[in-house]
């Protein structure tokens, strides 16, 4: 038994307790066979989250990360600020963690290896800092470790206390330099880790999930990675992917839009509140995956002088009518090359709309049929007769497709001060038509 959790321990089970005794403490106890795979993609993925906090990040499996963060801690406002923000986005994730510092990489480790958040700030201090702790938070052979505790060397602080001849001789210089770099004395390099250019990472969940709204909080962990990894490249994303695995392999995919690229890990929360409400699952969701390929540059913005507002009235309108209604149901409108107003326009991807560039006076809302006008004395009536405004705008187009027009447009206004555009037929019967509303 490697770990239990509180409920466990509320009955009686610790670690180290073989499993028959566990069972017969707790008869409904479950147990998770360890998953060293899945241990090392959640590391790579810790690192690429802290990857924001300093780009010095270095993996040292199976479960511990080394961050420089000297050169970070102008930037988060001291230590205290910077180990309070990462104390909180690692609870935010789920993970339970232990913190030290030191100003060597192997300090660091033996400190935290034995559940001592401490901080040492000097070289000086650090044989002192180490001296209490057991030997066994050294990387050598149980064999050496076993020949070190038969001499009644059972600390480190006893350890440095040998002559440093005599301690070659048993040791060997190899088991000395590590002491060395422990210490300071010695450089100890690391090989610095470098986050993957796409993100994906998939998340088991601990049991089948029926109801897509309860899905939101596996994901929650997933977006907060996301951002996390963005932040360290100084980038974000317009579009990523999510995909619900169910049994023997088969999945549900969702994508998630914004059209101006962002790192907001409240943002993209909320798109995937509102995909999720409107998704009924076809059978339950094993785990949860999320991808993005793409990444775009965002550019440096001011902070706010009174603090960030409500990220929900900042998620743009746009963004949630997608997740809600689907991408196929939200569309922009540009304007085409055409002179005759009903083929002046198409569909566009919103937000990437051209405006029209002919610099004539145009209405936004064009009737889908135009519609006669009546007449008195040769003048157009709606709502009472018509007062054209001077010029006029003549648009003889289309012969090259069978829908040829000759027409005169004039932007026209009745007495109610309503504003219309309307056309005059330049043959046949020469009747006035209504083609468009003015705001």
């Amino acid at each position: 038994m490697l770990l239990c959790n509180e409920v466990a321990q509320i009955r009686g089970i610790c670690p180290g307790m073989p499993v028959a005794a566990a069972r017969a403490l707790a008869r409904d106890l479950i147990i998770q066979s360890r998953d060293h795979k899945a241990e090392q993609a959640a590391l790579h993925s810790l690192a690429a989250w802290a990857y924001q906090f300093s780009s010095q990040v270095s993996l040292y499996p199976p479960c511990a990360l080394l961050l420089e963060v000297q050169g970070s801690l102008t930037l988060f406002g001291g230590r205290v600020a910077l180990l309070k923000k990462l104390r909180a986005g690692l609870a935010e994730l789920g993970y339970q963690v232990q913190f030290a510092g030191a100003p060597t990489p192997l300090a660091a480790l033996s400190l935290v290896r034995c559940q001592r958040e401490q901080m040492v700030e000097e070289q000086h201090q650090l044989a002192a800092a180490l001296a209490p702790l057991p030997i066994s938070v050294l990387d050598w052979e149980q064999t050496l470790l076993d020949r070190m505790d038969g001499m009644g060397v059972r600390r480190l602080g006893d350890v440095l206390r040998l002559p440093r001849d005599g301690l070659a001789r048993r040791l060997g210089q190899r088991s000395l330099l590590y002491l060395d770099r422990m210490l300071g004395r010695q450089p100890d390099p690391q090989t610095l880790y470098r986050p993957p250019t796409q993100f994906k990472h998939r998340l088991q969940l601990p049991s089948e999930v029926e109801h897509a709204q309860v899905l939101l909080f596996a994901l929650q962990r997933l977006v907060l990675e996301l951002c996390g990894w963005l932040q360290g490249l100084g980038a974000g994303v317009q579009t990523f992917d999510i995909a619900l695995w169910h049994r023997q392999g088969r999945q549900t995919s969702l994508c998630i839009g914004i059209h101006k690229g962002s790192r907001d890990a409240e943002q993209f929360t909320i798109l995937l509140r509102e995909r999720l409400e409107r998704l009924v699952l076809q059978e339950p969701v094993i785990s949860v995956e999320l991808c993005a390929e793409k990444i775009v540059k965002l550019e440096a913005q001011s902070l706010d002088l009174f603090g960030k507002t409500d990220v929900r009235g900042e998620v743009d309108l746009l963004d949630r009518l997608r997740a809600r209604l689907g991408d196929q149901a939200v569309k922009g409108v540009s304007a085409v090359a055409e002179h005759r107003p009903e083929y002046a326009w198409c569909y566009s991807e919103p937000g990437h709309s051209q405006k029209d560039s002919s610099g004539q006076q145009r209405p936004l809302w064009l009737l889908p049929v135009p519609r006669q006008l009546k007449t008195r004395s040769g003048r157009p009536q709606l709502q009472g007769e018509l007062k054209l405004q001077p010029g006029c705008e003549r648009i003889e187009s289309g012969w090259w497709d069978e829908q040829d027009v000759a027409r005169d447009y004039f932007v026209a206004t009745n007495s109610f001060g309503s504003c219309y555009w309307i056309y005059r037929e330049l043959s046949g019967e020469r009747h006035w038509y209504l083609q468009g509303v003015f705001e």
